[in-house]
């Protein structure tokens, strides 16, 4: 785990912060959420900048994730690479802003930067709504079974605009509404 201090970062003023790690963070993250089955080992790094009124964490993270397929929940393997930027401020450096900032800012609970939670976060946050294996990203059918059967949004729609047409019998019950429409 790595913690920064406050006080310990007042050295940084000058020159920033490099670091280089790598985490296990396996057991924290499949508690946290139970569609995470595995998190190979995470390599981080990147650099912490001191800022006169804020602390700025730029860091690379590298992992495989895996989770379960969104189709068929076999377990797939997710590659990682991301770049993550961060801006920290401590209460009283939040509550100093004179004006609105368009960034993202995080304000520090206590006087520490964890780069573990901001991993695990971004970690967990990174996890694709929609996760397929390769063969069910090939395959061009989808899965059906007894009365149900997956659509694609595509086929949903064309479906949903083929019974909006007019039924031809009714056809002429629509032209007698629409000229009482207009000699209204």
């Amino acid at each position: 785990m790595m913690k920064w201090s406050i006080g310990e970062l007042r050295r940084y003023k000058e020159e920033p912060l490099n670091f280089s790690e790598t985490f296990d963070l396996n057991d924290a993250l499949t508690k946290r959420d139970s569609n995470v089955l595995a998190v190979a080992p995470v390599t981080v790094s990147g650099i912490l900048s001191v800022g006169k009124n804020e602390y700025i964490l730029h860091y690379q993270l590298k992992t495989t994730l895996t989770v379960p397929s969104s189709r068929s929940l076999e377990p797939v393997e997710i590659p990682l690479d991301l770049s993550v930027d961060e801006i920290f401020m401590t209460k009283e450096q939040w509550s100093s802003l004179e004006e609105e900032r368009d960034d993202e800012i995080l304000v520090l609970e206590n006087d520490t930067i964890d780069l573990t939670d901001s991993v695990e976060d971004n970690i967990l946050l990174a996890i694709p709504m929609q996760v397929l294996s390769e063969q069910e990203k090939e395959a061009s059918e989808l899965p059906k079974g007894n009365d149900w059967q997956v659509v694609s949004e595509e086929d949903y729609l064309a479906q949903r605009e083929k019974a909006e047409t007019i039924d031809p019998r009714l056809a002429k019950l629509s032209e007698l509404l629409s000229s009482e429409e207009d000699d209204q």
